[in-house]
């Protein structure tokens, strides 16, 4: 069913074969724009009379959302389908179709608007005027960007459905923009003003209605994408050109039908046509694989370095290079043609998406299984999630997010946790978008007016003092006002601006050489590289790689050499802890994880090293807890609570010492041979556990 609106007011309910199945009364004076909701289920109609009215399917009136005193020329509905934008006059306003809540109204332009639109992906406003200027806004009313003034007040501005693109129409002129704003093309046709543009389901081409009375067709060519030293350029509908910008080899690629979406990384070129998918590698351009899609043209592609991401208007699918399904994630109630490259984020191992009906979620699935992972239960954030990026480099069990939140603050959070629950950390403020590098897993931002690039974000979980420290930093104030990261590989970062133009910046090459060092375990080229690089960032990166990999003698050089003294004196005291578990629970306390510490004590059956752990950390009521729980120590934990007081003379309070003291004696003589007894018992523990295993080595 499609609804046709008229200029006497009524509106007709046309059926697709075009029988008129209903006509309703709908204002006095024309109806100047009517619009579906995304579900299909209530219409939005506007009239010359200044209401705005929403009706069911079926054309039953359900309420007048509001009354103007000028004619509403346009009207668009919010991607939940929970708010409607409208012009009235110079203004734009955001109504929520729940009464009493907040209206957002702001002065747009200084002519009267003519037509908005509101995309459901990118949840970006666009607004086009008499003042001859097209505007994009967020959701809050931010302008994002202004246009410069046309010859012609602007008629007509239409989203394409990714949001990745929209279409701007005027008297003679037809302009297709970024999403950011700038403008890629600019054509002239004779065709009068252009009145109103749709775009195709898929997104490539658009009809416009003309002035004229004739309806024009446009089809989005010369696309670009760029990989390492290869370039693709969509040339036609049905034929790409690939350049090798090495030896200026150049080849042709012809479809069989028209190109909708294409990507091109990881040493692969992955194309969807309206029915068929084809996966070319880069070594070999003759022979793609080709195997056939669902009914529902693409809308988006993810490339990691084993398999890719296809979404479609209905799921999501996820192929290996070869064309083999590996599996469909299923999020109840997920909406696939919502989805964008900052809300879905693709790694070897796992697949993370930001829920569009609760914006604090991100669900995490396994890559191969496509099965929710740990319990199912997605990770949460205290407000909303802007944009998600998983790492790509290092094994699935050390996965990490970063996202971005409405805050713009950047947080990173583990994917697979153990022990305790590790929460999200915040390493960075103000940050418009951000990028993992291609194989390493450093991360790059754009803070306020700052490029920033971190090294080594896992430190946020290692050693947190360090996260400055590890941390590259460059004036970014040339990059204009709302520039986007592109892409992240190797030693490159590429930026688009927001006038379109695309910079490139260089970061040095030794933090990836350290990084492919650790992952090799080649710890001596590692402190070589550092020792020849003489960085304090590269050695704070060092330092934390090596505690995460629990490497305490490379630990202990790097520490010294960025003058962290007490911490070299707290790796010794480790070195010289008489069991390989109390050693592992003090790598834990040094990174700050005082409960993963206890956990690894108790389960190896070191109740004394436990207790002492929260006695030297002043966790009073644990200790006597864990003391009274194993019945042992309960002195012990009453000594140095003594010992405590009386260095800061003053007298106990706590009921449960009280009670405890009354019928235990304090004899330190005694505390300390049993103190003696344990560790003597410990270290004897570890000296048998290593002539066991050496006397099964020698067996084998």
């Amino acid at each position: 069913m499609f609804v046709l609106t008229s200029s006497d007011g009524k509106f007709h309910l046309i059926s697709k074969s075009g029988r008129v199945e209903k006509s309703v009364e709908a204002h006095p004076g024309a109806v100047l724009a009517g619009r579906w909701n995304y579900e299909g289920t209530a219409l939005l109609t506007a009239g010359e009379d200044g209401h705005i009215k929403i009706w069911s399917k079926s054309g039953m009136l359900r309420s007048i959302l509001s009354q103007n005193g000028s004619p509403v020329y346009s009207v668009a509905w919010s991607p939940d389908s929970e708010k409607v934008l409208f012009p009235v006059g110079k203004e734009l306003i955001i109504k929520p179709l729940q009464p009493n809540s907040k209206v957002i109204q702001w002065k747009a332009h200084d002519g009267v608007i003519l037509n908005v639109d509101w995309n459901s992906v990118n949840d970006l406003i666009l607004s086009a005027g008499e003042d001859c200027k097209y505007k994009v806004w967020d959701s809050y009313g931010r302008l994002r960007y202004s246009s410069a003034p046309h010859e012609y007040p602007i008629t007509a501005i239409s989203w394409a459905p990714d949001g990745e693109l929209f279409a701007v129409g005027s008297f003679h002129t037809l302009r297709l923009c970024d999403k950011t704003g700038w403008s890629y093309s600019l054509e002239k046709p004779s065709t009068g003003s252009i009145f109103n543009i749709a775009w195709s389901a898929d997104g490539t081409q658009l009809a416009g209605a003309c002035g004229n009375g004739q309806v024009i067709f446009a089809h989005v060519v010369e696309q670009h994408w760029e990989w390492n030293n290869f370039e693709v350029t969509l040339i036609k509908r049905r034929a790409m050109q690939v350049r090798n910008v090495i030896n200026d080899a150049v080849d042709l690629l012809e479809f069989r039908d028209r190109v909708i979406k294409a990507s091109l990384n990881y040493g692969h070129l992955v194309v969807s046509t309206s029915l068929q998918c084809y996966v070319f590698s880069t070594k070999n351009w003759n022979t793609p694989l080709i195997f056939d899609l669902k009914d529902s043209a693409v809308t988006l592609i993810l490339q990691c370095e084993r398999h890719f991401l296809l979404v479609d208007g209905g799921s999501l699918y996820l192929y290996s290079y070869e064309g083999r399904l590996i599996c469909t994630p299923k999020l109840p109630g997920m909406r696939a043609d919502n989805l964008n490259a900052q809300t879905v984020s693709l790694s070897n191992d796992t697949i993370a998406i930001k829920d569009r009906a609760d914006e604090k979620f991100i669900y995490l699935f396994d890559a191969l299984s496509g099965k929710a992972l740990g319990d199912g239960k997605p990770l949460t954030h205290k407000i909303e999630i802007v944009e998600i990026a998983l790492d790509y480099g290092g094994p699935a069990n050390e996965r990490k997010v970063a996202f971005v939140d409405k805050n713009r603050d950047l947080y990173i959070s583990p994917i697979r946790k153990f022990g305790k629950e590790q929460s999200a950390i915040k390493i960075g403020t103000m940050v418009h978008t951000v990028a993992w590098n291609d194989v390493s897993n450093m991360l790059c931002g754009l803070q306020d007016n700052r490029f920033t690039v971190w090294y080594y974000p896992n430190v946020a979980f290692v050693d947190k003092d360090l996260l400055p420290k590890t941390i590259f930093e460059k004036d970014g104030s040339e990059y204009s006002k709302t520039p986007h990261i592109v892409s992240f590989i190797g030693n490159r970062v590429t930026i688009r601006r927001s006038d379109g133009s695309l910079v490139h910046i260089t970061i040095p090459p030794y933090p990836s050489i350290l990084h492919d060092y650790v992952n090799s375990s080649k710890w001596d080229d590692a402190l070589r590289l550092c020792r020849f690089v003489k960085e304090q960032s590269m050695w704070s990166c060092l330092a934390a790689m090596a505690i995460a990999a629990k490497e305490m003698t490379t630990a202990e050089v790097a520490y010294a050499a960025i003058g962290e003294i007490d911490k070299v004196q707290y790796i010794n005291s480790i070195n010289e802890k008489p069991s390989k578990e109390s050693r592992l629970a003090h790598i834990q306390l040094f990174s700050g994880n005082f409960q993963d510490a206890e956990a690894i004590l108790l389960q190896a059956g070191l109740v004394y090293q436990a207790i002492q752990l929260n006695i030297d950390s002043f966790n009073w009521e644990r200790a006597l807890e864990l003391a009274v729980k194993h019945k042992t120590h309960v002195d012990t934990v009453l000594a140095y609570r003594q010992k405590y007081l009386n260095d800061f003379s003053k007298k106990e309070g706590n009921e449960r010492f009280l009670q405890y003291a009354e019928g235990v004696e304090v004899d330190w003589e005694k505390i300390n041979a049993k103190i003696e007894m344990e560790l003597a018992k410990e270290r004897q523990r570890e000296t048998s556990g290593t002539s066991v295993r050496t006397s099964i080595s020698s067996r084998s």
